[in-house]
């Protein structure tokens, strides 16, 4: 399966997303969070779209060094949309409008207290894409196509929990859950299908 970048997967995406029967945790004392799925073209000249991923700052007091999508804390106030597209802008420099959002998946419940919303955004020119230091290490740009096949995705069990734990491969890279989980629902959405992932584990060292 194979993503061109082009305005016809823009309208399939933002019609998948618009259909798309959202789950919300509210209500479970867990606090709001979002983050951002961009999507842009890939930068290997095929053509292809790829969605941003980042390795966070090695000096970051929480979850240092590890893979994430831009995302954070949601502001007092502000929509989960609006939160997205901040964190954006401040982990890599991308000021996006809010016609840039294509729409909202299921929020992942965390191990850490957090509900994380999912937001689909889409990015025409990243040439304005410049990392923060202070919070990314550096920004990489995955393709869609290389995480369709199903080797590109294990499900495994730990002995803490009776939850199946996942793990995204790409090439020699493995990113695990919450990131992983909400990139595998976004690639589910991507084929046309709606999984649920609330239920799929973070390993042990993501709990805190």
């Amino acid at each position: 399966m194979t993503y061109p970048f082009t305005s016809v997967l823009r309208r399939t995406l933002a019609q998948r997303c618009a259909e798309f029967p959202r789950i919300a945790h509210d209500g479970e004392d867990l606090k709001r969070a979002a983050v951002a799925i961009t999507l842009t073209a890939a930068d290997d000249g095929s053509g292809q779209a790829a969605f941003l991923l980042t390795r966070r700052a090695s000096r970051l007091r929480a979850h240092a060094g590890q893979w994430a999508l831009p995302g954070g804390r949601c502001d007092p106030g502000e929509s989960m949309e609006e939160a997205a597209l901040r964190e954006l802008h401040e982990e890599l420099g991308l000021a996006l409008p809010a016609s840039a959002v294509l729409g909202v998946l299921d929020d992942y419940p965390t191990r850490s207290g957090y509900a994380i919303a999912p937001v689909v955004a889409w990015l025409d020119d990243p040439a304005a894409l410049k990392p923060n230091p202070a919070e990314v290490a550096a920004a990489y740009r995955f393709r869609l196509d290389e995480i369709a096949p199903d080797a590109a995705v294990e499900f495994e069990t730990i002995p803490e929990s009776p939850r199946p734990l996942i793990r995204l491969n790409i090439g020699e890279h493995h990113i695990h859950a919450p990131t992983a989980a909400v990139i595998y629902q976004f690639r589910e959405l991507a084929a046309g299908r709606v999984t649920r992932v609330a239920e799929l584990e973070q390993p042990v060292f993501a709990w805190r």
